[in-house]
């Protein structure tokens, strides 16, 4: 492999170049981490809010045991 031909200027400015692109990148997947983070509380929070079915108790203890198939 030939670097001759590569200045210390370029070099210096293209690892610069790739390290600013490292970061940016870090900083997209730490939004996105978040995001869902904020995405998987809302979810909870909403299914938490679901209101519990109604409890069967003080219905009489016969409800429900028989089906009318005449009618």
């Amino acid at each position: 492999m030939d670097i001759s031909g590569v200045s210390a200027a370029g070099a210096v400015s293209a690892v610069l170049a790739q390290q600013q692109v490292y970061t940016q990148e870090q900083a997209g997947v730490s939004m996105l981490k978040k995001s869902l983070d904020m995405q998987s509380q809302n979810a909870l929070t909403l299914i938490q809010s679901i209101p519990q079915a109604s409890s069967t108790q003080g219905l009489p203890p016969n409800l429900g045991n028989n089906i009318n198939t005449t009618a």
